[in-house]
């Protein structure tokens, strides 16, 4: 009889044992990990056109928005109008801002779906105590196109522009004005 139930606690010590084993394996090989859409894209970045739905209205995310697919898997560069969120929540994985240049808070997160309204939840501070607001972002695939067509780097474009009419005005009116001397 001492024998039987000695075998069923080893039984069940073995079982509790696997069972730990199997947690802890899925849990350090990310299996809680958020899983984007596989994108027929490049590894590389691109822009696309994100739509913000939710809350109060008066929350916006800067569109278009930069992309990063690496892997065939994609995660979008998300900047709020505002810098009073703390962190936001896709997929129920947690993520905190990338910037730290104290603007407006900007996050990377994993692209779930495309054409549809992806679920979020952003923590924002902006009403006093902390407050978890849910919110839809929906990334609209015919939009994809370069990391050019941003306004960033249009903006970037033309000052580079403007920086060489500048200098080579300046050098213009340097011989004109050397001649003129002469």
């Amino acid at each position: 009889m001492i024998k039987k139930s000695h075998k069923c606690c080893s039984i069940l010590c073995m079982a509790s044992i696997f069972f730990y084993i199997l947690i802890s394996a899925s849990l350090c090989f990310g299996a809680s990990e958020a899983k984007g859409i596989e994108f027929d894209k490049d590894d590389g970045e691109y822009s696309i056109e994100v739509e913000l739905e939710g809350g109060s209205g008066k929350a916006s995310v800067t569109s278009p928005t930069l992309i990063t697919v690496k892997n065939k898997a994609a995660t979008a560069r998300i900047q709020w109008s505002s810098s009073n969120y703390d962190y936001m929540i896709v997929d129920g994985e947690k993520y905190l801002p990338v910037n730290e240049d104290g603007g407006n808070s900007v996050f990377e997160i994993p692209i779930l779906a495309v054409d549809e309204a992806m679920p979020v939840i952003a923590d924002t501070v902006a009403m006093g105590a902390p407050r978890e607001i849910q919110y839809t972002l929906t990334f609209y695939s015919a939009s994809i196109g370069s990391k050019s067509q941003m306004p960033q780097e249009a903006a970037k474009r033309v000052v580079a522009v403007a920086l060489v009419i500048i200098i080579g005005g300046g050098i213009l009116n340097y011989f004109v004005n050397k001649r003129n001397r002469c």
